[in-house]
């Protein structure tokens, strides 16, 4: 089950392996997620196009700090 931590009025989604971004995110939404390579923070912008940072962080707790320093920003 996906996990919303808000900060800075923005949603930060942690999903679950089997969960889809598209399933769980908004325009403005931060979604983290993991696979075999790290743990991945994508954007979702307008009409559901998602961005990303190119390479995954190694911890989880690596990608929510850099995930909320993104939203003190402003996605």
């Amino acid at each position: 089950m996906a996990t919303v931590v808000k900060h800075r009025k923005v949603n930060i989604v942690v999903l679950e392996q089997d969960e889809q971004i598209n399933g769980h995110c908004g325009e403005g939404d931060i979604a983290i997620l993991s696979d075999a390579a790290g743990w991945w923070i994508k954007f979702v912008g307008a009409d559901g196009q998602i961005d990303c940072y190119g390479i995954p962080y190694p911890s989880y707790n690596e990608a929510l700090w850099s995930a909320k320093a993104a939203a003190e920003f402003g996605t």
